[in-house]
């Protein structure tokens, strides 16, 4: 006797096949049968006019801090997520010194949008060492399962302590960080991460530990991946990153190389498509190499108090460690208002925000006066009033004592580009940040979305094609074994989906994160349920109660 069978659904096997109807066999975990099943099960589900696929594997989350204290991963479970991949751009939490939990604390709550005191009370710290990490997330236990990069600023910072954020190192640090990233390996890093992005700044303004590494530094990490015969290289790139340099990390290494955040600019167009043309052509010269891309628009809630969207700026700079009145006084300074304005006039390949007023509306305001201005954008209020946008922009957040909440669609808003981005053969559909930037936005339900959008309403990808992009091409490029297709023997690890109505909600804004912080989220539409290992975990409303937590920590790889 199994003891699940799916009956009836259209299954879709995340290999890119076409859907056919038929039956799923769930017996210890795994799938049974496939096809016409008549042996009778413990569970029966009809799954009449629903599609059956893979749960969803996503490879960009953040979920390092928050695992600690809700090991369901919310809210990713419920919008058919998995599996999900941590440690990217390698802000991870260990390895970790006792003397150093703070300082990654606040370098967390600067570039990944997480609330310090959340971070403060809720992290569980019973580990110092990478390995000790691993085994603590196996011994708690998980709702999806979790694959674990081993992260370059935390590897700095456990090396270097607070110089990790000032200078370069020496032979015998690098020599040490390498040490770290090769045992990690050992006990089962899903591979090692990496950020030169500008846009990446830890506490007091000071660029993230990774971004102060040389070439050499990095060429040493990237290749003792060599000595291990797998994992993945995955980098957030900044302007010295370039796609020859990262080429030859993929030929020395021999490992593939996950290059993020390719995001289009409208104000630069053609540059992410340049650096796809040449992750291509660095695939046809052998090199495995793909590009990280969202199928979402990219935009953030936020205040002036904590402006994630400007904060790539130089000219931000200035304002950046400032708190209170001071940064108060600093936004009234003609000669910095001049400074941002001039930065915004000049082309750049990335930013969070390019001075696309018409992209950037009032969300809340505080005084009641200026209730008329919500839901307008600062470009209309602007003309309204006849002064320039930033002008405007800085001088109601300043009325407000900076507590005015804006949001900005920065990039990624020209759907045209984005379906090319989507469609491309070595664009990896990812860079939901699930776990980070909690109070600007959530993404977690980038695989709903993907199905919706892409699928439903825009024809940009069929069904299987999105499916595949969503499980199987994530399976093989890191190596996770026995997921990501429905084939007799794989995990059953499965996403049951209405595909006429599939979606995410609107966000909303909840405060249920330790301490009462804030977080926004989404809730998942026509998901009909959700199952890691077998067990189900999520239904039509939601996460359901769970006696066990069914997720496992991925430790084995394979090396191809």
């Amino acid at each position: 006797m199994h003891d699940l069978i799916i009956r009836n659904a259209m299954l879709y096997d995340g290999l890119g096949s076409p859907g056919r109807r038929g039956d799923l066999a769930v017996s210890e975990g795994r799938i049974a049968a496939l096809g016409k099943v008549d042996e009778p099960a413990r569970e029966t589900v009809d799954a009449a006019g629903l599609a059956l696929m893979p749960g969803i594997i996503d490879t960009h989350t953040h979920y390092d801090a928050q695992l600690t204290w809700d090991p369901c991963a919310t809210p990713s479970p419920a919008h058919g997520v998995t599996t999900a991949i941590i440690g990217n751009c390698g802000f991870t939490i260990a390895p970790c010194r006792p003397k150093d939990r703070d300082l990654v604390m606040q370098n967390l709550t600067q570039v990944e949008g997480m609330g310090l005191e959340t971070l403060r009370e809720g992290v569980r710290w019973d580990f110092e060492s990478f390995p000790e990490y691993l085994d603590l997330l196996e011994r708690q236990g998980s709702a999806l399962n979790i694959a674990a990069f081993v992260g370059h600023s935390s590897i700095r910072t456990f090396v270097m302590g607070e110089d990790a954020a000032r200078r370069a190192a020496t032979a015998d640090e690098v020599a040490e960080m390498r040490a770290i990233v090769v045992e990690a390996m050992n006990v089962g890093a899903v591979g090692f991460a990496t950020s030169t992005s500008p846009a990446h700044n830890g506490h007091g303004g000071l660029p993230m530990p990774s971004r102060l590494a040389d070439a050499t530094e990095l060429r040493s990490l990237v290749t003792s991946l060599k000595e291990s015969g797998k994992g993945v290289f995955m980098l957030t790139k900044g302007g010295q990153s370039t796609p020859a340099f990262l080429e030859s990390l993929a030929a020395e290494s021999g490992r593939p190389v996950v290059v993020a955040a390719l995001l289009h600019n409208p104000t630069n167009p053609s540059v992410v498509f340049d650096e796809l043309d040449a992750i291509s052509a660095a695939n046809g010269r052998g090199r495995t190499m793909m590009g990280a891309i969202s199928c979402c628009p990219l935009s953030f809630d936020f205040t002036l108090e904590s402006p994630y969207p400007i904060e790539s700026l130089a000219a931000w700079k200035p304002a950046f460690a400032l708190k209170g009145e001071a940064r108060k006084a600093k936004l009234t300074d003609p000669v910095f208002r001049q400074s941002i304005r001039d930065e915004l006039k000049r082309p750049a390949q990335v930013r969070n925000f390019n001075g696309e007023w018409d992209k950037v509306q009032v969300v809340e305001t505080f005084l009641p006066e200026h209730a008329k201005y919500e839901q307008r954008t600062l470009a209309e209020l602007a003309a309204e009033s006849g002064k320039d946008p930033l002008d405007f922009f800085f001088d109601l957040a300043l009325a407000e004592d900076l507590r005015t909440v804006f949001v900005a669609l920065t990039l990624n808003s020209d759907e045209k580009a984005v379906g090319r981005l989507i469609r491309h053969p070595y664009s990896l559909v990812s860079l939901s940040d699930a776990g980070a930037h909690l109070t600007f936005f959530n993404d977690a339900g980038f695989g709903l979305h993907l199905l919706a959008h892409w699928v439903r309403r825009k024809g940009e990808l069929t069904l299987p094609q999105a499916i595949f992009r969503l499980t199987g091409q994530a399976a093989k490029l890191f190596g996770i074994v026995d997921r990501g297709s429905l084939q007799i023997g794989q995990a059953a690890d499965l996403l049951l989906f209405d595909p006429s109505t599939v979606d995410r909600s609107p966000k909303q804004r909840v405060r249920d994160l330790p301490a009462g912080g804030a977080r926004l989220t989404t809730k998942a539409i026509g998901v009909h349920g959700v199952w890691v290992n077998g067990e189900r975990i999520a239904g039509k409303d939601g996460m359901l109660p769970l006696s066990r937590l069914p997720g496992k920590l991925l430790r084995e790889f394979a090396s191809a």
